[in-house]
């Protein structure tokens, strides 16, 4: 099977390249610039030029390929909305028209829990409503492309997959380092959780979506076992105490940031290979 991944200098896609090409797939990397891939190109990754921006150089991309995922992004944290959207919305369909095009059989889309809200009153299932005017950029963008996705599978039977990741950590990546200030910027609330995802567990749950028959159009969610508390998250750091507000009040909805993922077991069979971070923290695994 040959699979083009996008985003694969970025921290899912430089742990994921990897274990593909260790597991034989046919691998290539979609990259604006070749010479930012040498280290995947080394290890055996076909390096395709291209850019999401320019839809007139994907049909080449895509070209013999008979999985896409969709990894590439740009993330909540940057302050160019205009370019999230057109990233992660307008980038994500001119690669899935063009997918179509080829007689791609599969397209795998990674979104984000990110697309939930608050006020389910449980842990966020696949089927939630979501809002389509979320003032937050890179969630709205994400509920956007999947829309567009979704609509493709239905009008054009065109195999979409779509993961919604819970919070990206292990591997040496630094996600958990950046995230500290942000809790502090927006005020998060020590005793509020939200479910992290190994990028063990990311990879698991992208092979499963290759390898599973019977899942276009199927959106799920993908964590682990333990949701965290943004305190746990920060006191891991040593900086719980110049995170939090000294003076909190009540935690107003428990189940914020907290997703469903018995989708996932039942139909696919996943069962996380780091079930915590406090198993991940044991094993030196971060």
């Amino acid at each position: 099977m040959k699979i083009l991944v996008t985003g694969a200098t970025g921290k899912v896609g430089s742990r994921l390249v990897p274990r593909l090409l260790a597991k034989g797939y046919d691998v290539a990397v979609l990259v604006r610039e070749a010479s930012k891939a040498s280290d995947l190109a080394k290890l055996g990754a076909v390096v395709v030029t291209g850019d999401l921006y320019d839809p007139q150089s994907l049909p080449s991309a895509v070209a013999g390929v008979d999985a896409v995922i969709h990894l590439a992004a740009l993330f909540r944290t940057f302050t160019d909305n205009e370019g999230i959207l057109k990233t992660n919305h307008e980038g994500t369909s001119a690669l899935a028209k063009a997918a179509i095009a080829a007689g791609v059989k599969k397209f795998i889309f990674t979104s984000t829990s990110n697309v939930y809200g608050s006020g389910y009153r449980r842990p966020a299932k696949e089927d939630e409503l979501l809002d389509t005017n979320d003032p937050r950029a890179y969630s709205a963008s994400k509920i956007a492309a999947e829309q567009e996705l979704l609509a493709l599978n239905s009008d054009k039977n065109f195999d979409v997959r779509i993961l919604r990741l819970g919070f990206v950590y292990g591997d040496r990546d630094t996600h958990i380092e950046e995230i500290i200030p942000v809790l502090k910027r927006f005020n998060k609330h020590s005793g509020s959780r939200m479910h992290m995802v190994h990028h063990l567990d990311v990879a698991q749950a992208l092979l499963l979506m290759l390898k599973t028959p019977g899942l276009s159009g199927q959106v799920f969610n993908v964590g682990d076992d333990a949701p965290i508390t943004m305190y746990e998250l920060a006191d891991s750091l040593g900086k719980a105490k110049d995170t939090f507000e000294v003076e909190e009040g009540p935690l107003n909805d428990p189940f914020e940031g907290i997703q469903d993922i018995a989708k996932l077991r039942e139909l696919t069979g996943f069962r996380p290979l780091v079930p915590s971070f406090y198993l991940a923290q044991q094993l030196d695994i971060l």
